[in-house]
């Protein structure tokens, strides 16, 4: 197998004594640095694109149809394509180019991408037809109106599935194969497809971007993923792959991928699902709680690309590779080392998320037909999605771990149970207590902490012992630097960022900026001396990136 020279960049002296036929069963920090700023990279022009649209068509009714219409494809994509149908391909693919090479490999990738153009091209036709149906089942508060316009961009965008579908199964492959940046980077290509042809195409159909403009944002949606996929592919020719349409399914790595995807569909997308079932409740709250939710769900995939998405890519193949070679005790060291760095990562970005959440999406929305009542509506939703933050990222690796064991049944089992808890939680959140859109993003941020935990006691009982007491000591050590970033926030918000609402955009960006980078170096500085093992080790790889 090729792949990079050197896969861990955190420590010169570990690089030193592992000899290179052990590099590869290594956690990739150096990998996941660069899978982490190309899927940051996507994430922002995913910002962007939304920070466009809702200039162009404010935070109503028209983007509350535009966002419905692309969640039912995109829930479809979590399902099969980056969710189960990546995570089921990868552990296969990654085993059966540790037990019969390339050659046996290269023939289970044709199978299963036939398999996957046939089936997802079918779905595709039927979402089409059914897409008035749909519509109704997934946005029955909409009204008349708002449901036609939602089916018809629901048709247009269909066909994007089965685009994405086919980049996830490229992503994987390459991944197996150590090559990392070209896949992270391709969502990218989407996000360009969409926002240069969704503003062309938009304002070539209505030039002052009413409704009916939304027809080319829909079409751009395809064009995106059309995009996300042809990026990948010279990478794909150069590793020797070539694509020849194969039907005799009836091979064990074939069945593996089915049998591992059954479970991963209802476990590997939860926290989606639930936001579509987010959707359902919130289209009964009136125009603009469901953009307002995906405008804050945004927010909070921002640090969970950097950080979460990143560390679950590169442990997938790891862990695969680590449980055929039979080394359980690497196995174990490896998912503690990434869940810790997971926790280290993403609990700091809590507190800024909930600490700065109206100034942030602001100086970000709050533009054209975006007013400061949306912005302020859209912060209330980020503040309680992001108490979920640390469990989301933190999943993203726990569950490739249950599949890298072939353990399938068990995520599933929890997702049921969380899937079940999220309609009891929105129930009681939204309209027991009133608490509106807010409600709906408190119950995911709850269910996504529930999850992790419960995950988390099932995998240790499986491996009996998982680092537990350095977690809880990493944890207790970051709690207690994230006090000094909490200080910076709260004085902030009082003094400097006060009148938010008002202030003009630049001084309000220079004061958000310097808020942030006080905070994150105080941080930094308090989990230093509090002696932090794994921020000593990102000082010390940023110092020899320096003196390189």
């Amino acid at each position: 197998m090729t792949g990079p020279k050197s896969t861990d960049d955190s420590s010169a002296t570990a690089a030193a004594v592992i000899p290179p036929d052990e590099r590869s069963n290594r956690l990739n920090t150096k990998a996941a640095g660069i899978i982490g700023l190309a899927v940051m990279c996507s994430r922002l022009l995913g910002l962007l694109r939304e920070q466009i649209f809702a200039a162009l068509f404010g935070g109503g009714m028209a983007m509350d149809a535009f966002t419905a219409a692309f969640r039912i494809p995109n829930l479809l994509r979590d399902l099969f394509a980056e969710g189960a149908l990546s995570t089921a391909f990868v552990t296969t693919f990654s085993k059966t180019i540790a037990r019969g090479g390339d050659a046996d490999a290269w023939r289970l990738a044709n199978k299963v991408a036939t398999l996957t153009a046939l089936v997802l091209g079918l779905l595709c036709v039927a979402g089409m037809v059914f897409s008035h149906q749909l519509v109704a089942l997934l946005a029955p508060g909409f009204d008349a109106d708002k449901a036609a316009l939602t089916a018809r961009l629901t048709r247009i965008m269909f066909p994007f599935i089965l685009l994405v579908s086919l980049a996830a199964l490229v992503m994987g492959i390459l991944n197996a194969k150590n090559r990392f940046g070209v896949p992270a980077m391709a969502s990218s290509f989407f996000n360009i497809g969409s926002i240069v042809g969704g503003v062309l195409l938009g304002f070539w159909i209505d030039p002052h971007f009413g409704p009916r403009a939304l027809i080319g944002l829909a079409f751009a949606t395809v064009i995106g993923g059309a995009l996300q996929l042809a990026v990948q592919l010279p990478s794909l020719a150069r590793l020797g792959y070539r694509f020849r349409p194969d039907i005799h399914w009836r091979d064990p790595g074939v069945k593996a991928i089915l049998l591992l995807m059954g479970p991963a569909v209802i476990a590997a997308s939860t926290v989606q699902f639930n936001v579509l079932v987010n959707s359902m409740f919130a289209s009964t709250l009136g125009d603009g709680a469901i953009f307002w939710l995906a405008v804050a769900f945004r927010l909070m995939q921002l640090p969970l690309g950097l950080f979460g998405v990143a560390l679950g890519t590169v442990t997938l193949p790891l862990l695969s590779r680590l449980v055929v070679a039979g080394r359980m005790d690497a196995f174990r060291s490896e998912l503690a080392r990434a869940m810790r760095w997971a926790m280290l990562l993403t609990l700091p970005s809590m507190v800024g998320l909930m600490m700065l959440a109206e100034p942030i999406i602001s100086v970000l929305y709050q533009h054209g037909k975006f007013d400061a009542d949306q912005a302020a509506q859209a912060a209330g939703a980020l503040r309680f999605y992001a108490i979920g933050l640390a469990g989301y990222a933190a999943l993203k690796v726990l569950v490739n771990a249950f599949y890298a064991l072939d353990r399938r049944k068990t995520p599933m089992l929890v997702s049921l149970l969380a899937v079940a808890l999220n309609l009891l939680f929105n129930w009681l959140f939204t309209f027991r207590l009133g608490w509106g859109h807010r409600g709906l993003a408190f119950s995911t941020g709850c269910i996504a902490t529930f999850n992790f935990l419960l995950l988390y006691a099932l995998m240790r009982a499986q491996l009996k012992g998982l680092e537990s007491r350095r977690l809880l000591v990493l944890l207790a050590k970051v709690a207690v630097a994230s006090i000094a970033l909490l200080a910076v926030c709260a004085a902030s918000s009082h003094w400097l960022l006060a009148g938010w609402r008002t202030q003009a955009l630049l001084p309000k960006i220079a004061e958000l900026l310097a808020t942030v980078v006080v905070g994150a170096g105080l941080f930094g500085a308090c989990g230093i001396l509090l002696h932090i093992e794994e921020l000593k080790e990102l000082r010390d790889a940023f110092k020899r990136r320096l003196a390189r």
